[in-house]
């Protein structure tokens, strides 16, 4: 849908009170200065310089006759954007909504092929605040969806109890999201993200959970029912050399993270950016490990085949940026197989929680 613009500056004001994200005294590893020293883009702007809130007020909201209303435009995430509402609602059938939207500002005067990838959560505040009504959703806006959000944001009737003095306030929380093509990033700054936290952390979990559990069974089917090709593969693994083994144990992160990122991160879904996070996470704290035990190498030397030292399956080494296992990839895939999987248990798939992600 388009956006006009309307001529309305007697009957509200916009609350200029954009506020972009702020480190905490002790950031989390997601969010500091030097977590790109591995990337050839080190010098980017980081989630919290491209995250930001911004408030507006709607006076005098009942005497409001507009078809549409925009409020000012705000800079957030090096981009112009505003909001619209409809405060009588679209036509037909959505009428008795308040429909509200995102909006990139004059996007007939950017440059051919723009784009622009944000996360947004827009709420309508009730004056008790536990009330007040919040969406979120992740979109690309481009020349042809330059405006993105909900045309039943809330029912007219309920409007009453978000009224005070005849003000509607709107608030807009936008991170615009820096891309990253072959692995796992950084999407939301740490207080956004925490918030995200709160309404869908059972959803991130499922997500993963399924899809350790579907390459689980892949594997359980492999060992069971294709037993010619499993016999198959641990006879050319045991007859390897040690060095063709160490070459087919070690991969470019790239690689492996690209197909990754991939699998996960499915646009329109809020779930991807918080899951976009966690293997960011995880990556960072297998590279902490892997620094911490620098002596790792020599470890192995005098480390038994039995020992029970702890050293990690899979390790990053930073100077070549590779994945390597650093336990026989055989037993790895049957343990695998076996997770969860009682002793007396024959190996089966395991059941997968369905996803719960929020329709928008």
């Amino acid at each position: 849908m388009a956006a006009g613009s309307s001529s309305t500056e007697e009957l509200h004001r916009d609350q200029i009170e954009v506020h972009h994200g702020k480190r905490l005294d002790s950031p989390a590893y997601w969010d500091i200065d030097d977590d790109d020293d591995d990337d050839d883009d080190n010098c980017g702007p980081r989630p919290h310089e491209l995250y930001g809130t911004f408030t507006w007020t709607i006076e005098n909201f009942s005497q409001i006759y507009n078809k549409e209303l925009h409020s000012n435009s705000f800079d957030l995430g090096g981009y112009k954007w505003c909001l619209l509402i409809f405060p009588q609602g679209l036509e037909n059938a959505i009428s008795a909504y308040l429909s509200l939207f995102l909006c990139v500002v004059n996007p007939d005067e950017l440059l051919p092929g723009w784009s622009r990838f944000a996360q947004f959560t827009l709420c309508v505040v009730n004056k008790d605040t536990t009330k007040s009504k919040y969406s979120d959703t992740l979109h690309r806006f481009w020349k042809k969806e330059h405006d993105w959000g909900w045309k039943k944001f809330i029912e007219l009737s309920r409007l009453d109890g978000f009224l005070v003095d005849d003000v509607l306030t709107i608030r807009a929380q936008v991170q615009v999201i820096r891309e990253r093509i072959d692995r796992p990033f950084r999407c939301l700054d740490e207080l956004y993200r925490k918030e995200l936290c709160k309404v869908y952390l059972t959803n991130v979990e499922s997500t993963v959970r399924r899809f350790i559990e579907e390459r689980r069974r892949k594997i359980i089917k492999l060992i069971n029912d294709e037993r010619t090709i499993w016999s198959s593969l641990r006879a050319f693994w045991l007859g390897a050399d040690p060095s063709s083994r160490q070459h087919l144990t070690r991969e470019n992160t790239a690689t492996i993270l690209r197909p990754l990122v991939k699998h996960f991160f499915v646009e329109k879904e809020v779930t991807s950016t918080l899951l976009m996070d966690s293997l960011y996470a995880g990556l960072k704290v297998m590279k902490q490990v892997c620094k911490n035990r620098e002596e790792t190498a020599a470890g192995i030397q005098w480390a038994g085949e039995n020992d029970s030292r702890s050293i990690p399956m899979v390790i990053i080494d930073k100077d070549s940026d590779m994945f390597v296992l650093t336990d026989d990839a055989i037993l790895l895939l049957e343990r695998f197989a076996l997770f969860d999987s009682g002793p007396h248990q024959e190996i089966g798939g395991g059941k997968s929680s369905e996803n719960c992600s929020k329709n928008i």
